[in-house]
């Protein structure tokens, strides 16, 4: 698979990286760990060497996996994870003092079975600890060799700045996607100011610009799309017209609606590196496919111009999430 520039940071991974929360988090039931492992290895096996975890991911189950997954492979592979919750649960809401922040990279290492952490985010902005402070502190683990790169989450323009002018950021991951192009805006054009990497997180809209997804769908315990309301059967009807576009376009290119989707992502700009995930070895290969379906001007003149007319219905987050984002 080619190969890929968070920005301006050196930080060199695979087009495509593989998100691996959904593995132990967030869409139901945790996958058997010998399975998540197997799964890991196989994207390895595959060219993949860029990882997503985080602390809050189980808590602390899925950096297990990651570890266990990658020991064997961890001088070819980038493992990116994150703090900035209390007790690593969403839930209880948001810690980034700066001795949580050590503690949870002492944690991480030990989970991740490694000495360094290559890119370590804080998940969301803390609103209560400045974020000179959070990158402050992230400089010092630099320095002491425990991490090699500061990322942000769903950081805003003034965060992402303040940040940057105490420790270089070298990606920040936020949602984007067709669904989802608010950082065209105004995220886009300040990392490319900044020369900090872009990493979507959600390329495929959780899983409805697959086109597997309609306004019966129903999700199970432990999915959180439960709650998205995005994810209403009145918004997945009105948002199927995204969908319908999708998969016209697909079937011009002879690809699937997935590899579409992640197609035109990688086609904005050349620092840009999604992180599809899945627990599936046959949707693990369909994804990686979409890094060699090419898009011509032509076709994303087209796209865009499609989509412009498309107004996505719903909210991306409930109302009981808005202070995890965009600070």
């Amino acid at each position: 698979m080619d190969q890929r520039s968070l920005g301006l940071s050196g930080l060199q991974v695979s087009a495509l990286g593989l998100g691996c929360m959904g593995l132990s988090y967030g869409y139901g039931p945790a996958t058997e760990s010998r399975d998540a492992i197997a799964l890991i290895r196989a994207a390895v096996e595959r060219g993949v060497t860029f990882f997503d975890t985080a602390e809050a991911y189980g808590p602390g189950h899925n950096e297990e996996v990651v570890g266990e997954a990658l020991e064997p492979f961890r001088g070819q592979v980038v493992i990116a994870t994150k703090f900035g919750f209390k007790n690593g649960v969403p839930a209880d809401g948001l810690d980034s003092r700066p001795e949580r922040i050590r503690q949870v990279a002492d944690e991480a290492l030990q989970r991740l079975r490694t000495d360094r952490i290559d890119l370590f985010y804080q998940h969301r902005v803390d609103p209560d600890v400045p974020i000179e402070e959070v990158a402050g502190t992230v400089k010092e683990l630099i320095e002491a060799g425990k991490v090699a790169h500061f990322g942000l989450s769903e950081a805003g323009a003034d965060s992402i700045r303040r940040a940057h002018s105490v420790q270089p950021v070298s990606a920040l991951q936020s949602e984007y996607s067709m669904w989802w192009r608010e950082p065209e805006a105004e995220t886009l054009p300040l990392l490319e100011e900044l020369g900090i990497g872009f990493v979507p997180f959600g390329p495929l809209g959780m899983g409805f610009l697959t086109g597997k997804i309609d306004a019966t769908a129903t999700f199970g315990a432990g999915d959180f799309r439960q709650i998205v309301p995005r994810f209403t059967p009145d918004a997945l009807k009105a948002n199927q017209t995204l969908v319908d576009l999708v998969g016209r376009i697909a079937a011009e290119k002879q690809a699937t609606p997935a590899q579409i989707a992640l197609a035109w992502l990688l086609a904005q700009k050349p620092w840009i590196v999604p992180i599809p995930g899945t627990t599936k070895l046959h949707r693990l290969e369909e994804n990686l496919g979409g890094a060699s379906v090419e898009l011509t001007g032509s076709d994303l003149a087209s796209i865009n111009q499609a989509l412009a007319a498309i107004e996505v219905q719903g909210e991306r987050y409930p109302a009981s999430h808005g202070r995890f984002v965009n600070r």
